[in-house]
């Protein structure tokens, strides 16, 4: 797997349900943006709101939404290796191309305990992994362990800081070509991350088609090219990474893609008149770009 792989958000209609026909309409506005992969749940799908029915009803639709044009990386992550493997049997028995997971949720790992976590996933699932990195404790050496004592582990997803140069350390820790890495966090390192040998991204989906354009000019060696639009995404990045999904629905409601902006998470920040006021200058400025 290779490419652009947005984490979808999760659309909740007027009485807070899941908006599952908000949710195939989403995988629909990727698939023309060019994407090569979609991820659903993770954590910009606020997956820890999510009741059980609920994550196994968002898969289906993603993958029954998707119909086969590019695969799907459904997110197992749960607090117990016992609870994420139920997710990742579900996963592939669904229809899912891999399965990604956060280390355990509620309470970090020890790293015997990590190994187990990510083992049981793999047996559960029988489908590539990717084991998304984002908490202390998981070096590059660590992650290359995994990489190679767990066959199904094709792939890391990496977000801790600097990710590039973690994404360097698992590169150089490991023969060439045995696992992809994949950037994460908004996209907001995509260059270096690329110029590092990384092999996709994971973007939200607001703006999914301006990340594609950004990895098709580099694909092609077009690396001024790929920068010029990188920063012209830069500022919506910048804000995203301050304001999060609510601001990656709002922009998803305005490109007609959800009816509603609605949060799902307790306490949620919400967008004041200046934040409308900065999106629509950020907006009008990438409006060329925008083109799903």
């Amino acid at each position: 797997m290779r490419g652009v792989f947005p984490v979808l958000q999760s659309p909740f209609d007027d009485a807070n349900r899941l908006d599952l026909d908000a949710l195939a309409a989403e995988v629909e506005f990727c698939r023309r943006a060019g994407v090569h992969g979609v991820v659903y749940p993770a954590i910009a799908s606020e997956f820890q709101y999510l009741t059980d029915d609920e994550r196994r009803a968002g898969v289906e639709a993603v993958v029954i939404a998707a119909a086969g044009a590019v695969p799907v990386v459904a997110g197992v992550a749960s607090a117990s290796g016992a609870q994420a493997a139920v997710y990742a049997e579900h996963a592939a028995q669904t229809g899912a191309g891999a399965v990604m997971a956060l280390p355990p949720i509620l309470s970090p790992g020890r790293p015997d305990e990590l190994r187990a976590y990510y083992a049981g996933i793999a047996r559960a699932a029988e489908l590539p992994l990717f084991v998304q990195h984002s908490q202390a404790g998981m070096d590059a050496e660590f992650l290359a362990g995994l990489v190679r004592d767990i066959e199904s582990v094709h792939y890391i997803k990496e977000e801790m800081h600097p990710s590039a140069h973690y994404i360097s350390g698992v590169l150089e820790a490991l023969p060439k070509g045995s696992v992809g890495v994949f950037g994460g966090y908004y996209g907001r390192w995509m260059l270096s991350e690329l110029a590092r040998g990384a092999t996709g991204f994971m973007p939200a989906a607001d703006t999914v088609d301006v990340h594609v354009q950004v990895w098709e000019a580099w694909q092609r060696g077009d690396t001024a090219g790929a920068r010029e639009i990188f920063n012209r995404l830069l500022p919506l990045i910048n804000l995203s990474v301050l304001l999060e999904t609510p601001l990656l629905k709002e922009v998803l409601v305005r490109r007609g893609v959800f009816t509603s902006a609605r949060m799902r998470q307790p306490g949620a920040l919400q967008l004041d008149d200046h934040d409308h006021a900065e999106l629509d200058a950020i907006l009008e400025n990438l409006q060329p770009l925008l083109h799903a």
